[in-house]
């Protein structure tokens, strides 16, 4: 997979959480994943047409998203509920509107489908394509969280 279609995702992670959550974010080593078990409890994915069709999902541990969340909505938030399940979505949403608008001044223009959000423990992630799925492992204070970048071949 092209490293130019993976490096505007990661860019716009730092920018929606560190603006939206005031929380510093730290990239890990992309990797390329072979299962489908999500490594968080809460994942928002979103399909995504265009110059390639595929996905883009973001997977929260618990502790982070509930972190994330509280610095959002200026409340301490505890468990796991549907307005975690809606911030999911939304920063979801927001990380793939930033990219593909820098995607977009590179030429590559693409479409986004509304996300969706599962969670629990040991849930899978199936991405639409079958290309090869790149994840980008991420570090905050309040834990960490992981992002899946996966186009058609």
């Amino acid at each position: 997979m092209d490293v130019l279609l993976i490096n505007p995702f990661i860019n716009a992670t730092l920018n929606v959480l560190e603006t939206m959550a005031f929380i510093t974010v730290t990239p890990g080593k992309p990797y390329v994943k072979k299962d489908n078990l999500a490594v968080g409890d809460v994942t928002g994915i979103l399909g995504l047409t265009g110059i390639a069709n595929g996905t883009i999902a973001v997977t929260f541990e618990k502790k982070c998203i509930l972190t994330i969340v509280s610095n959002m909505f200026g409340e301490a938030m505890e468990t796991l509920n549907d307005e975690i399940s809606d911030a999911v979505g939304e920063l979801t949403n927001m990380i793939s509107g930033q990219a593909r608008r820098e995607l977009e001044q590179m030429g590559k223009v693409f479409k986004a489908a509304i996300p969706s959000v599962v969670t629990g423990k040991n849930h899978s992630i199936r991405h639409y394509s079958e290309g090869p799925k790149i994840a980008i492992p991420f570090n905050t204070d309040g834990g960490n969280f992981t992002i899946e970048v996966c186009f058609e071949r």
